[in-house]
């Protein structure tokens, strides 16, 4: 895939996370983790967007003018990888959410998570 369309990819998944994160937690299903963007998100949707969109525009425009450096292609499949992950998040938070999956599998999938993330901390 050449770094054109990788890059607007990672816009695209960016910009959808950031209207999936609005919808869950103005809909009270989920909380925003990262307590900066949460309190822009506290301020209103816009903001929140709007810091959301320029942060993933620049990433996106550094990644792609860099394109030729082993580092930011490397870069740019580690944030793929992250932001297809976190569409998971998203998709197990829907499915949750409209109570397609019981409560407790999302308790053991917590437990799960947290238990691989202390095994890489």
């Amino acid at each position: 895939m050449h770094i054109i369309y990788q890059t607007l990819l990672l816009f695209t998944l960016n910009l959808l996370d950031a209207v999936l994160t609005i919808y869950w937690v103005r809909n009270g299903f989920a909380t925003e983790g990262n307590h900066l963007m949460a309190m822009l998100l506290d301020i209103g949707d816009l903001p929140f967007l709007a810091v959301k969109i320029a942060i993933g525009a620049t990433a996106a425009l550094v990644l792609w003018h860099w394109g030729n450096l082993r580092l930011a292609r490397y870069g740019l499949a580690v944030s793929l990888v992250i932001y297809i992950g976190l569409m998971g998040v998203h998709l197990f938070t829907g499915l949750s959410a409209f109570g397609l999956l019981s409560d407790n599998f999302v308790h053991e999938m917590t437990v799960w998570s947290q238990e691989f993330t202390a095994f890489f901390a």
